[in-house]
């Protein structure tokens, strides 16, 4: 998936445009276009912030803009064969000038989130939403809709198992969904929907919560710092560590140590206290 923000100035007179990438473009600021496949029949469009336009891919189009500013998503070949289980060289989908539909709108906001926020989630995150882009756009917008095979069960124990082991060998690098897949046996769209019926987690989450499971190991030590710790545990940054954490265990990673430490000091000071009354309740048995 590549991604880019596009700003399309006043133009008087109309050009020809034509894109030979599957584009999704978000629209970030309103504005209008007028467009059509000829200059003496173009209609105008305007647009609010959020909206969506799915581009069909070399299809020449002549447009006029009064002022365009968009984040641009193309969705790449073998996403959108990986879709498909490969069948077919290249997928066409319909354009559409407003794209209505939730599922694909509500995945390209989370991209631009994504985006704004510096891509701390990762190539995993990317690849996830890529693929998922790629089923929504298979399934609603083909122009020849090819049969998505339904898949039944999940991953067998080997595969799970193999990996399960990648994550935890690799949980410091940037993970993507194409080398899970990969150590599966699978295509990335296959995988993605067989781990889902495996685990109940899409493989993002599953990789998060490892993470955040080896950080409350880490955090349990109380002289490493939170910086190595989320370093340590593939989180780009500090601030999307703690948001991450926060949000899987309710408190940041310095609440979670403070009161794992509070509890273990609580624990060895009652056990002390117990010790010291029972050794003073003992009637002694030395004679002066």
């Amino acid at each position: 998936m590549r991604l880019s923000v596009e700003a399309l100035g006043p133009s008087r007179e109309p050009h020809m445009r034509a894109s030979h990438e599957q584009i999704l473009a978000m629209l970030l600021r309103p504005g209008s276009i007028e467009m059509g496949g000829r200059r003496s029949e173009m209609s105008r469009f305007t647009y609010d912030s959020g909206e969506t336009i799915l581009v069909r891919r070399h299809v020449e189009t002549w447009a006029r803009t009064d002022s365009l500013h968009y984040l641009s998503v193309a969705i790449s070949d073998a996403a959108l064969r990986a879709a498909c289980d490969g069948i077919g060289s290249e997928v066409e989908l319909l354009g559409a000038p407003k794209l209505v539909d939730a599922r694909v709108g509500a995945l390209v906001a989370a991209v631009n989130e994504e985006r704004i926020a510096g891509f701390p989630s990762g190539r995993l995150f990317l690849d996830s939403v890529e693929q998922a882009l790629a089923v929504a756009l298979v399934n609603g917008h083909a122009v020849r809709h090819p049969s998505v095979r339904v898949h039944r069960g999940g991953l067998g124990p080997t595969r799970l198992r193999r990996v399960t082991e990648l994550v935890h060998a690799e949980i410091e690098d940037e993970l993507s969904l194409h080398k899970m897949a990969e150590a599966a046996g699978l295509s990335a769209a296959h995988f993605s929907q067989m781990f889902r019926k495996s685990t109940g987690e899409s493989p993002h989450q599953f990789v998060l919560r490892i993470r955040v499971e080896r950080a409350k190991e880490m955090l349990r030590a109380p002289k490493a710092r939170v910086l190595d710790v989320a370093i340590a545990c593939g989180f780009k940054t500090q601030q999307h560590f703690a948001r991450v954490f926060r949000r899987a265990c309710g408190a940041t990673p310095t609440e979670y140590r403070q009161e794992f430490l509070y509890q273990g000091a609580t624990f060895e000071l009652e056990t002390y206290s117990d010790s010291t009354q029972a050794f003073a309740g003992t009637p002694s048995t030395r004679k002066f």
